[in-house]
């Protein structure tokens, strides 16, 4: 099977139609065959150029570096090679540009046969590797002959990672401006999977090699036992952690669990005390925040289980992170194994090595991090006040991000819609060196090349930026009505609970039904309540990507249609794609399968539309497609979704139909006027007074009933 694929153009549907239907606007794609003996002789250099796969190992994917960037606000992570740095290092000494698409090979590599004579390099974890049966050395350029056979053996560790670097690349059709494989999102590398025997790689043209092996001073140290240098923030001591749980998380040797793969890496070690009884409307567990963006190499605490975030992490999310990882160091977590035990170093952002260097500057050949102490700041990198009633809080992500935070830690739309004005603001600026701008509730994230626009600079600019901001009461913008079919206590959220039940945890106040729980928490009589709040409520999107793929992170325009839950803690390791959930005060859409945490209502049908393949590329946090042509994405910031009720094996039929490009979502224009949401809210404050105040009793009479079994500490 070849992994050519070719597009044809898309044509951007009309409004009420957010997805292509069959015919004119349906996608459609062809995959190359293999090459044959009756190849034309003025066709043979090309055929000759390729790769065939006779073994695909246990997990092998194309990737390019940096991956698939300008798409975090909608949930595609940048993907790419997890270990960056040995992916480079191979590049570089076969003349390949840096970001060159190769392989990465999980615990066990490939066996692939080359069409013609070929200079590869082979970097990563210790893995025994062959050419037509004849050891070779890692680190070191080769050259297999024409119609012979590169093997690559299982892993010895350290490391769990191997990468193959060819000379002139793997060339693949990009989606979203790169090749790298999301195989969870099923796009990238060609197929949107890992190889599988009998595929085809293409190969660009032949380089001419710089060096005959990687400098034995750039090689990266590998071991059982790895330090990271990390920076603190975004959530630190005393706000989120005790100054005491911070200490321990410094202090602490990890280890690291074997549910652990590209979009996290699993930690075992000591439970925080914390700093809050809860999270408040973001949720009972003192970890929930109001979803934020976070950051690849932030240390995620879901409830009280730590997560390393990996570059198939996903974009938006509601917990706390109190450390991140460096840029320059989080090539570690690509090589992080069952077992290893990791230490957190904390080190001053200004001294962190420079993300770009392959060389003695990034500091990589070094066993240890070398620290003279940690900012001390908590994470805050600077407080100021955006108008006399709203609060400004600048927390670092890294050294190559910045969050920025609005007011208190509460659900106010006058607080996202400053977010969006100062989104937009940004968008219209074009700073040099900005990456990234992906809106979170009450936050907005700044991802930068530090290298072009130092976080001293962007401090400096996001200050000039507020004096220029408009009064957020003025904010109107687009907000369409989306209808979409919900299934109601669907038979797949079922079986989400009951594998958790069986394969994490079984005794969860959440257990054995999601709905039930929802009740409770919120004091309504009966489950019949719990529909009748879900299916009246109009849900207004305020973030996208919460759990991938264009998923929204949503809220009812209505405060008495707020049913307020807590997540799952930890978080189930398997989701249905397009489960409904309820987190907080929010609903979330997972785009497709994963983990979660939010408590089961329904399901719906799909959110992300795998039919369009778009190949261009977007700036930071603009909708590159919106105007332009067609959208995998469905929804928008700013959109209200309405359910409406459908049965089990209705929904079925409809997300197959929907599959096929047999069903359009249809939606109608409108505006959202702050202004006039705020008139609402006064006009109704006596009635949304006494729902909050009832629902207020069944959350603490719950977060007592977890104090009493433990589930809470004081």
């Amino acid at each position: 099977m070849s992994r050519t694929v070719m597009d044809s153009s898309v044509t951007a549907a009309p409004t009420e139609a957010i997805f292509p239907t069959t015919g004119a606007d349906a996608v459609q794609v062809s995959k190359s065959a293999p090459a044959s003996d009756t190849d034309t002789a003025d066709q043979e250099p090309t055929v000759q150029r390729r790769i065939g796969v006779v073994r695909p190992g246990m997990q092998t994917t194309v990737q390019d570096w940096p991956g698939r960037i300008g798409y975090w606000h909608i949930g595609v992570p940048p993907s790419g090679p997890m270990d960056d740095l040995s992916f480079r290092l191979g590049n570089r000494v076969l003349g390949n540009a840096e970001g060159a698409a190769g392989l990465e090979c999980t615990l066990g590599g490939p066996a692939l046969r080359f069409g013609a004579a070929t200079w590869v390099c082979v970097t990563g974890a210790v893995a025994e590797v062959r050419v037509d049966g004849r050891p070779v050395e890692q680190w070191r350029t080769v050259e297999v002959p024409a119609g012979g056979v590169l093997d690559i053996g299982a892993i010895r560790g350290p490391g769990m990672r191997t990468y193959v670097l060819v000379s002139g690349g793997i060339q693949v059709e990009q989606f979203l401006g790169s090749a790298a494989t999301f195989t969870l999102g099923k796009f990238g590398g060609g197929t949107g999977a890992a190889l599988r025997a009998d595929d085809t790689l293409e190969l660009g043209e032949p380089r001419t090699r710089l060096a005959a092996a990687v400098p034995m001073t750039d090689i990266p140290a590998f071991g059982r036992r790895w330090e990271l240098a990390v920076t603190e923030g975004p959530h630190g001591a005393p706000e989120f952690f005790t100054r005491k749980d911070f200490d321990t998380i410094l202090g602490t040797d990890y280890e690291v669990h074997f549910n652990s793969d590209r979009t996290g890496v699993r930690l075992i070690g000591p439970k925080p005390e914390w700093a809050r009884t809860d999270g408040g409307e973001a949720g009972l567990h003192p970890s929930n925040i109001h979803d934020n963006a976070y950051s690849i190499g932030a240390l995620d605490f879901t409830g009280d289980t730590p997560i390393l975030l990996g570059p198939d992490g996903p974009s938006l999310g509601g917990f706390v992170c109190p450390v991140t990882v460096v840029a320059a160091d989080r090539w570690k977590l690509g090589q992080l194994t069952p077992g290893d035990t990791v230490r957190f170093v904390a080190i001053r952002s200004e001294h962190a090595a420079p993300a770009r260097s392959l060389g003695l500057l990034r500091r990589a050949s070094l066993g240890t991090v070398v620290s003279a102490g940690r900012d001390g700041d908590d994470g805050v990198l600077r407080r100021t006040e955006a108008d006399d009633e709203t609060s400004v809080t600048y927390r670092r992500q890294g050294d190559d991000g910045v969050l920025v935070e609005y007011g208190t830690l509460t659900l106010d739309l006058g607080l996202r819609a400053r977010v969006h004005a100062l989104h937009q603001h940004l968008i219209a600026l074009g700073a040099r060196g900005v990456l990234e701008l992906t809106p979170g509730i009450r936050s907005l994230q700044i991802r930068v090349d530090p290298a072009l626009l130092p976080i001293p600079t962007l401090l400096d600019l996001l200050t000039e930026a507020e004096a220029q901001l408009p009064n957020s009461d003025q904010l109107v913008v687009p907000s369409r009505t989306v209808h979409l079919p919900l299934s109601w206590d669907d038979p797949s959220t079922r079986e989400a609970i009951t594998r958790y039940m069986h394969g994490v945890r079984s005794d969860a106040p959440w257990c054995p039904w999601n709905i039930e729980f929802i009740r409770r928490m919120n004091g309504l009589a009966s489950v019949d309540d719990v529909y009748r709040t879900v299916f009246d409520a109009e849900y207004l999107v305020l973030g996208l990507g919460d759990v991938y793929l264009g998923a929204p992170v949503a809220t009812p325009t209505d405060p008495r249609h707020r049913v307020v839950t807590t997540k799952y803690n930890p978080a189930r390791t398997w989701t249905p794609e397009n489960a409904v959930g309820i987190g907080g005060a929010y609903l979330c859409i997972y785009g497709m399968e994963g983990p979660g945490g939010y408590q089961f209502v329904g399901r719906t049908t799909q959110v992300w539309n795998h039919r369009v393949r778009p190949s261009g590329t977007a700036g930071p946090g603009v909708d590159r497609f919106a105007e332009e042509a067609e959208t995998p994405w469905l929804l928008r910031y700013f959109d209200r979704i309405r359910w409406h009720p459908v049965e089990a094996d209705e929904l079925l039929d409809l997300r197959a139909d929907f599959a096929a490009g047999k069903v359009a979502i249809t939606a109608q224009d409108g505006e959202f006027r702050l202004a006039d949401y705020r008139r609402f809210l006064a006009d109704n404050a006596d009635s949304i007074t006494t729902f909050r105040s009832s629902q207020a009793e069944a959350f603490d009479a719950e977060r007592q009933s977890w104090r009493t079994t433990g589930e809470l500490s004081d």
